[in-house]
């Protein structure tokens, strides 16, 4: 059952009233515009109880994308995304589960330890960038480690950016203990960007699409090689790293940090600015820069919030970007064997069978609204102005009523992919719950409750 919710605010939005669709009576019922830190304590406790923050996870460490059944295994979900699970480790580092963080990123290490292979015959110049199979894999069997031998789009940056920004973080941190032979390992990452140039490489990113140059994939870059070079600082190696045949010195990082910064000065804020059409004005994949990896700030980060706020926002969730095709209207109509390959054929099936995609019917996703108020907590946070602290409680009210109700074909209380217009009824996509989401819900909590404690302070 959906139910709509009339919150009032003083200034949020510019609007005096916002209705929000809240599908979960049970959290419904707790839903309010101004919250007290016990308020959020019971909340969470809630979902706690109804196991919405239940995070699988295998014996070494690392995640699922979703918790799949036997309907939904075909989505592939069950395998292990780095990205995702650099998003699953940092949401519980950030709640203080070190230990659970450590695990996944230490698992992550020996992983890229076993396919070292994959950056080496790229820097070397033995395979071309181009050929998306040979670059390092983001998605890979987790029991097991090893590859999976299917046509994917393995070119994404992005996801190897945040690998190397988490790992040098919790290093300088002292929270993950390291040594010469995995620093070598994150050496070859930085040399493999140098080798790839990626201030200007094509790449999948965070949507695993065809390849154009993309600001949300050359920030996370940006972001993970900020990292490194805190890192490399602090850490007494001078000479010692070598990426294979690559010195890595801070002469050599600082150059590669700058020609990213100058190629998202001239692309920001879009995603992508190449002829159509590869060209896009707008990408909620920019959030991501913003927060968890803060590279971006001031009026540029206001200008990306406000340009998702105001163009992709729906009344379910946030779109990815304009006219998406994945989990577009009637998505189920697709033949399966379409929905589970590469974006190109997915475009070409639509194509073919002439259906043009309509504006207004994209999936609304579930993955941003905690984001956005994550962003406008951190805001609150360090301006103690009260209209972010409306702004990041409309985007958690938002979060939490896209938990699903208990009519709800997947059960209540879980954390969507997304939703998708299926006969006229917006309705929950396959991948329910995604991990992904409930990471970033948790985010969202832990975010809200200091905000509150420096409110109440």
């Amino acid at each position: 059952m959906t139910i709509i919710i009339t919150l009032r605010s003083r200034q949020i939005l510019n609007r005096q009233y916002l209705e929000m669709i809240i599908h979960n009576q049970t959290i419904g019922q707790l839903i309010s515009s101004d919250y007290s830190l016990s308020d959020i304590q019971r909340m969470t406790h809630l979902l706690e109880q109804h196991k919405t923050f239940n995070f699988p996870r295998l014996d070494n460490g690392l995640f699922p994308a979703a918790a799949v059944i036997s309907n939904t295994e075909y989505t592939g979900y069950s395998n292990v995304w780095v990205r995702d699970n650099i998003y699953l480790a940092y949401a519980h580092y950030l709640c203080g589960q070190i230990d659970v963080a450590v695990k996944t990123v230490h698992t992550l290490v020996q992983y890229f330890q076993t396919h070292q292979s994959r950056f080496l015959h790229i820097i070397n110049g033995q395979v071309g960038k181009n050929e998306m199979m040979q670059r390092p894999h983001i998605r890979f069997k987790g029991e097991t480690l090893e590859e999976i031998d299917q046509e994917w789009n393995h070119a994404q940056n992005d996801a190897l950016g945040y690998f190397v920004w988490f790992y040098c973080k919790l290093v300088r941190e002292k929270r993950l203990k390291t040594n010469l032979e995995q620093l070598e390992t994150i050496s070859l990452f930085v040399a493999y960007f140098h080798a790839i140039e990626y201030w200007h490489d094509e790449d999948s990113g965070h949507w695993e699409e065809e390849p154009k140059i993309e600001a949300s994939s050359i920030g996370v870059v940006v972001a993970g090689l900020t990292e490194f070079k805190r890192l490399f600082q602090e850490l007494p190696l001078n000479n010692d790293l070598k990426g294979h045949n690559t010195v890595i010195d801070l002469e050599f990082v600082n150059e590669l940090i700058t020609k990213g910064k100058k190629a998202l000065e001239e692309i920001l804020p879009s995603e992508c600015i190449q002829e159509k059409p590869k060209n896009r004005r707008y990408d909620s994949a920019l959030l991501f820069l913003i927060y968890p990896l803060q590279i971006i700030k001031g009026e540029i980060a206001d200008k990306i919030l406000d340009d998702v706020i105001n163009h992709l926002q729906g009344d379910y969730g946030i779109r990815r970007y304009l006219k998406d095709s994945f989990w577009c209207k009637n998505y189920q109509e697709v033949p399966l064997e379409i929905r589970t390959t590469l974006s190109r054929d997915r475009e070409q099936w639509f194509k073919d069978n002439d259906r043009e995609l309509q504006l207004g019917e994209e999936a609304q996703w579930c993955i941003f609204d905690p984001i956005i108020s994550a962003i406008l907590g951190l805001k609150f946070q360090q301006t103690k102005e009260t209209i972010y602290l409306e702004k990041q409680t409309y985007y958690l009210n938002r979060s939490l009523g896209q938990i699903t109700s208990s009519d709800s074909p997947f059960g209540g209380f879980h954390c969507p992919e997304l939703y998708y217009l299926e006969k006229g009824a917006y309705v929950p996509g396959d991948a329910t719950p995604l991990l992904w989401t409930q990471a970033n819900l948790k985010v969202a909590l832990e975010m809200m409750k200091r905000s509150l404690i420096i409110n109440n302070s």
